[in-house]
């Protein structure tokens, strides 16, 4: 006896098929309508983009002619007066903790600045100032 062999089953398409959903922008519709969208700047609406909205304030024409005092430049002012600074003094002009100045005054004043900055024993303690290095090639 011959054994039976299995029937194929053929794998069918599916009867029903989704529907597209209908875009405004759809080829379909442009071509119904006769109408392209077009994007802002291509209808030429970019010139009110330029201009500023209500909400954002019109720009000052007029530059302040001179720079607020920083708090570095006011303590590179206080080491160039003849009789220097603190370090305390100069914590309490620029607000810092105190090692925060010894850092500005190694790494700013000494090495980014290149500055001469000399130390001294005083009556309110150590005492820093910057001398010209003008002047000390000269003496």
């Amino acid at each position: 006896m011959v054994a039976a062999q299995p029937r194929e089953i053929p794998m069918t398409n599916a009867k029903s098929r989704r529907k597209r959903a209908s875009r405004a922008n759809d080829s379909e519709t442009t071509a119904a309508n006769g109408v392209k969208p077009t994007t802002a700047r291509k209808a030429g609406q970019l010139k009110s983009i330029a201009k500023p909205g209500a909400h954002q304030r019109p720009r000052l024409t007029l530059q302040p002619s001179t720079r607020r005092a920083s708090k570095k430049a006011n303590i590179i002012a206080m080491l160039r007066a003849p009789g220097g600074a603190t370090i305390e003094a100069m914590a309490r002009a620029a607000t810092w903790q105190p090692h925060s100045v010894r850092g500005f005054l190694a790494g700013v004043v000494r090495k980014k600045l290149g500055l001469t900055l000399v130390s001294a024993n005083g009556a309110n303690g150590r005492v820093y100032r910057i001398i010209d290095s003008a002047a000390s090639a000269a003496a």
